[in-house]
C-alpha cells in the first residue's frame, strides 16, 4: 500500500480506503464489518471513512464497535465522519453551529472515540452563512474533536469562499473535498477544482470509484439479488443512476470498457480504480464492498496502475467519450 499526502498537509493517508456507505450497517452486521476493515486494515489501508448519515448513525456504531474489538493503535488509523443529515428535526439537518457541534458530540458516541482525523461537511448549505461553518469547524478542531475539516460536493466558488473566510479571520481553512470521481463523473476534479489544488493545497478523498457499482458490470443482465440497486431502501438510487438513458449508456460503455480490461488481463473494477488512483490530485480512493472477496480483488487496482500505458487511456477515453475541457481558447 502507498501512503499520499492529503493536500498540502502533514497527513499521509492511503491511496486505497475503506468506505462504510451502504456497505455496513445495511449489507454487513459487526462481524461482517470485523471481517471487511480487518482485510483492509492488514492490506495497509489507514483510513476509514464514514458518516453519521449512513445507516441513520448504524455505520459509525458498527464501526465503534469493531475498532474496539481489533484494538488497532489509534495513531494508525484516519477515522473521518461527515455532518449535515442528522435526524427529521427542525435543527437535525444542515452545517449550523448547532448541528455541527452537536453533530460531532454524536458521531464521537456512537465511534466510541475522543475524536476524529477528518470532519466533512457532507454537503453545502444553502441557509447557513459560510462564515458560521467556518467558525463552527473551528470550534470541533479546537475542542480536540477532530484534526481537519473538509468538505464533499462543494463547488469550486463555495470552496474558495470558506478559505478566505478562514484566512481573513485567522482560522483554519478546509484542507480536503470529498467528490464522486469515476469515468462517467470527471469534470469537477479535473477541471473545476485544478486551480484549488496549488492555490488551497487542496486534498481529495474520492467516492463511488465504480459508479455506484455500474463498473463492475454486474448489471449488464439485470439487477442481482443482493446488490446495493436491489435493496428497497435505496430504490431511489438504482431509479436515478440506473433506470434512465444515461444510465444504460454507462451500463453499455462499461461492456465496452470490460473488453479492455479483458485484454490486459485484469478486472473491470481494478482498471477502473487504477485509473482514478492516476490522477496526481487525487489523495485516496475510498472503496466500498460487501464481501472480503470483494474487497480483495479491488486492494489489487494499485498494481494495475503501471499497467495504464498511453495506448490504454486512449481506448478508455475513446469508449467513455466524455473527458472535460478547460475554458476555450477564443484566440484559437
Amino acid at each position: 500500500m502507498e501512503y499520499r499526502f492529503l493536500g498540502k498537509s502533514g497527513l499521509k493517508v492511503s491511496e486505497l480506503s475503506f468506505g462504510s456507505w451502504i456497505t455496513i450497517g445495511d449489507q454487513s452486521d459487526t462481524n461482517g464489518a470485523y471481517n471487511l476493515m480487518k482485510e483492509a486494515f492488514d492490506a495497509g489501508i489507514n483510513f476509514f471513512d464514514n458518516a453519521e448519515v449512513y445507516s441513520a448513525g448504524k455505520a459509525e456504531t458498527i464501526a465503534g464497535k469493531v475498532l474496539k474489538k481489533a484494538g488497532w493503535k489509534r495513531s494508525d488509523l484516519i477515522i473521518s465522519t461527515k455532518i449535515f443529515w442528522g435526524g427529521e428535526g427542525p435543527n437535525d439537518k444542515g452545517l449550523s453551529r448547532k448541528r455541527i457541534v452537536e453533530g460531532a458530540d454524536s458521531a464521537l458516541q456512537r465511534l466510541q472515540l475522543e475524536y476524529v482525523d477528518l470532519i466533512f461537511c457532507h454537503r453545502p448549505d444553502l441557509y447557513t452563512p459560510v462564515e458560521e461553518t467556518v467558525r463552527a469547524m473551528n470550534h470541533v478542531i479546537n475542542q480536540g474533536k477532530a484534526l481537519y475539516w473538509g468538505t464533499s460536493e462543494w463547488s469550486a466558488t463555495q470552496l474558495r469562499e470558506a478559505s478566505h473566510i478562514a484566512r481573513e479571520n485567522n482560522l483554519i481553512p478546509p484542507l480536503m473535498e470529498q467528490p464522486e470521481y469515476n469515468f462517467f463523473r470527471r469534470h469537477r476534479v479535473e477541471i473545476e477544482y485544478k486551480p484549488l489544488y496549488e492555490e488551497m493545497g487542496l486534498g481529495t478523498t474520492t467516492w463511488s470509484p465504480l459508479a455506484g457499482g455500474i463498473l463492475t458490470n454486474k448489471y449488464s443482465g439485470g439487477i442481482p439479488e443482493g446488490s446495493r440497486f436491489s435493496l428497497e431502501k435505496y430504490s431511489w438510487l438504482r431509479e436515478k443512476r440506473l433506470d434512465t438513458p444515461e444510465g444504460r449508456d454507462k451500463v453499455e460503455k462499461t461492456r465496452k470498457l470490460k473488453e479492455v480490461a479483458d485484454e490486459m488481463g485484469v478486472t473491470l473494477p481494478q482498471m477502473a480504480i487504477a485509473w482514478c488512483l492516476k490522477n496526481p490530485d487525487v489523495s485516496s480512493v475510498i472503496l466500498g464492498a460487501s464481501k472480503t472477496s470483494q474487497l480483495k480483488e479491488n486492494l489489487k487496482a494499485a498494481e494495475v496502475l503501471p499497467m495504464l500505458t498511453e495506448d490504454v487511456i486512449k481506448q478508455i477515453e475513446k469508449i467513455v467519450d466524455n473527458k472535460p475541457e478547460g475554458e476555450k481558447d477564443w484566440r484559437l
